[in-house]
């Protein structure tokens, strides 16, 4: 860095003092060309130094496993799903990821570091006469083989199978505001997809995000609180050290309904006179640092799942995420449901097909009247940038608010 400007080399040829140095210089000779756009120095003098070496302990390691064990598993997986005639297309994936990071900086900083995940998915496809339907399921995590050989296959692949055929008899869902209680797949692309992306701090100190002088601030019910956590053991999106070396933390987003912080670089972490939080990622060495998310949700209440059901008089409970979009600068969001179920009186009755749901952050979250007490954690990959991709994980309770629904 010089002055606000970073300077970036990269290279694939093996590493020889000579080519580094080369590195080196090609990286400060392109951040010197920029400085004169700059404003000010960023004082990173508050950067601290760590030796440390943290390797994953798993049972079974994956690279150990047999191709033929791990095609079983999937061919598994595809017998599984064929539950019914109707049953028209089976999917199914494993896949698994090792990443050895090494960091050294120019504050004697030397880190090394591992990260082994291992997925897998089951999307069976269900079709009648011209009605076509879908479901699926994932399981995932920063673990070794064993969770493969602890999990149920048959029940896994299975009951999404099912799932997708009583799709083709579901109803289409209702439109307008309405009551809906997401379950924790959803809550968490909420999460994720406006209060954690407009949490990110980058976007704070440009002005781009509509949370920019929130901290101290309410910003929804009491029964809301938000937490990014990239400690938690096993999770898609855990990571011992950010990219530029900081270790990772608990970060409050939303306490009790009022706004706590953002999610900082060390650059960022300068600028607002903050500490970093352990969120700037990179997607490989040939990317550059942003704010990123690690594992981000809303934090568990006192409700029991069947508790805000039979305390719903009228309204809709939905399941299972498709997608989301987020406005960073507007507060608003949209995310699409999988299927849902009408509640009346209390009681879940008929079965509907997938929905939007949207709304602004804020007029949402001040609506959640129940939260409950079983968090559930999703994994994926988040883009940003030039769709640059980090493994992270989303996810929630139960949570009862009001939103803007549309039946598809």
């Amino acid at each position: 860095m010089v002055g606000e400007s970073w300077g970036q080399a990269s290279t694939t040829e093996a590493l020889t003092d000579e080519r580094l140095e080369r590195l080196l210089s090609d990286a400060t000779r392109m951040a010197k060309a920029t400085t004169k756009y700059t404003r000010k120095q960023i004082d990173l003098s508050g950067v601290t130094t760590i030796e440390k070496s943290v390797w994953q302990k798993v049972k079974e390691d994956p690279a150990a496993v047999s191709t033929e064990d791990k095609l079983e598993f999937v061919m598994e997986l595809d017998r599984s799903q064929r539950v019914d005639d109707r049953i028209v297309n089976v999917n199914s994936v494993y896949m698994d990821s090792k990443r050895v990071n090494r960091l050294v900086n120019t504050v004697g900083t030397r880190l090394e570091w591992d990260e082994l995940r291992i997925r897998s998915t089951v999307n069976p496809v269900a079709r009648e006469g011209d009605r076509m339907q879908f479901d699926y399921d994932s399981v995932s995590g920063l673990e070794g083989f064993e969770m493969i050989r602890n999990l149920d296959a048959p029940e896994f692949a299975s009951k999404p199978a099912k799932g997708a055929v009583e799709l083709l008899s579901a109803s289409k869902a209702p439109s307008g505001n309405l009551t809906v209680v997401m379950d924790g797949d959803l809550t968490g692309v909420v999460a994720h997809e406006v209060c954690g992306h407009a949490s990110e701090a980058d976007e704070v100190v440009k002005g781009r995000s509509f949370l920019s002088g929130m901290v101290g601030k309410e910003m929804g019910s009491e029964l809301v609180s938000m937490v990014d956590d990239g400690t938690i053991e096993g999770k898609y999106g855990t990571i011992p050290f950010d990219s530029e070396g900081t270790p990772t933390s608990k970060t409050m987003i939303i306490d009790k309904g009022v706004y706590a912080g953002y999610l900082h670089t060390i650059e960022t972490a300068a600028l607002m006179g903050v500490s970093p939080t352990g969120n700037g990622r990179a997607q490989d060495y040939n990317r550059r640092v942003f704010a990123r998310m690690t594992n981000t949700f809303f934090d568990k209440g006192d409700w029991s799942d069947e508790e805000i059901i039979s305390d719903t008089r009228d309204g809709i409970y939905v399941v299972k995420s498709l997608s989301g979009m987020e406005d960073v600068v507007g507060g608003g969001v949209q995310v699409s449901a999988l299927k849902g179920y009408i509640i009346k009186n209390g009681e879940i009755t008929e079965l509907v097909r997938s929905m939007a749901l949207a709304g602004k952050v804020l007029d949402i979250l001040a609506t959640v009247d129940a939260v409950g007490k079983n968090l559930k954690f999703s994994a994926g990959t988040c883009g940003k940038g030039e769709e640059d991709w980090a493994p992270v994980t989303s996810g929630g309770p139960h949570m009862r608010a009001e939103m803007i629904v549309g039946g598809g």
